[in-house]
């Protein structure tokens, strides 16, 4: 059985990344991947806390509506990303300032 501090230690490192990914990137399409990351990160606590505190299929249940609302922001944030690449040839979010066209 794996301890939950590792899945704990996993989790962190991945928050971290994707918190790296925010501050320094630019490309808009970056910034969602690490956002993605953050949202997997916060995931595995709730599978890892309810895997070791309650051995009830509530954390399981409440992962699954992440995933899912997790998936609709992507599609979202995607289609604004192609259609601010069709204005203006470039998906870095400093010169992104408006989405006029």
């Amino acid at each position: 059985m794996i301890p939950l501090v590792d899945y704990l230690l996993l989790s962190a490192v991945l928050f971290a990344i994707g918190v790296y990914g925010l501050v320094t990137k630019k490309n808009a399409m970056r910034l969602v991947f690490s956002v993605e990351l953050m949202i997997n990160a916060a995931n595995i606590n709730f599978v890892a806390f309810n895997r070791y505190l309650f051995q009830d299929a509530l954390g399981e249940t409440i992962v699954l509506f992440s995933i899912a609302l997790a998936a609709a922001e992507a599609a979202v944030i995607l289609a604004i990303v192609v259609v601010a690449y069709r204005i203006h040839d470039d998906v870095n979010v400093s010169e992104l300032k408006n989405l006029e066209g």
